[in-house]
């Protein structure tokens, strides 16, 4: 599903990467742990396209997204790449429903077919009660649930994830992760979650430790 091989990233002098090589195959959830600074945020970004590697190459099956004009990239990623954030940057003007088909109606979808996946999705992850509220009018945990909804909504090949319970309280984080299981169990998603929760770390097939710009398999 995916493939790195010697990803190297530096701002400045500062080498944040420093030969970074991972594989993740298809249905797996990986989890990426470490100390803050060590350059996990860095590399999420670069799996997720949004930023780009000094040197060292990435492929989403056999496609490399970084040979790719701008506009192509950015239809590549909407199509592909589900990503949550800690903060979950819903648009505050629109409904839960309406926030989760968003980035269908950007890549030009039919609304009809995807305001009824919207709906589904919501309600998998327990908000069918929720459709018609605005951001302001959810929990913090609801607003995550809203915003993974969002993310898988173009059915993405893979679903990055960044510290996605490191803004919630321990009853909506062990919530958060339980879903993510539930994710991989209900739909074979393709997970990679960066994060400083243990708990949520062994929950995952594989787990990588990031120190000093390198990655390491924490289970060899």
């Amino acid at each position: 599903m995916i493939e790195l091989k010697g990803i190297e990233k530096s701002y400045g002098r500062l080498k944040v990467l420093k030969g970074v090589d991972l594989k993740v195959e298809s249905g797996q959830m990986v989890s990426i742990v470490g100390a803050s600074g060590a350059g996990k945020t860095t590399l999420l970004q670069i799996m997720a396209t949004l930023d780009k590697p000094d040197y060292g190459s990435m492929l989403y099956d056999s496609t490399n997204p970084f040979s790719m004009k701008d506009a192509d990239l950015a239809r590549f990623r909407n199509q592909n790449i589900g990503i949550v954030f800690q903060f979950h940057h819903l648009l505050p003007e629109f409904t839960a429903l309406e926030n989760v088909f968003m980035p269908a109606l950007i890549a030009g979808k039919e609304k009809k077919e995807f305001e009824k996946r919207a709906t589904y999705l919501l309600e998998f992850l327990g908000l069918a009660d929720r459709l018609s509220h605005l951001p302001s009018e959810l929990s913090g945990g609801e607003q995550q649930r809203v915003s993974v909804a969002r993310a898988l909504i173009n059915k993405p090949k893979v679903l990055l994830a960044d510290e996605p319970s490191g803004n919630l309280d321990s009853s909506n984080a062990a919530e958060m992760h339980d879903l993510f299981a539930d994710l991989k169990n209900e739909f074979g998603q393709t997970i990679v979650i960066i994060t400083h929760n243990n708990e949520l770390a062994q929950m995952t097939d594989r787990c990588f430790v990031m120190k000093d710009g390198i990655l390491k398999d924490d289970r060899i």
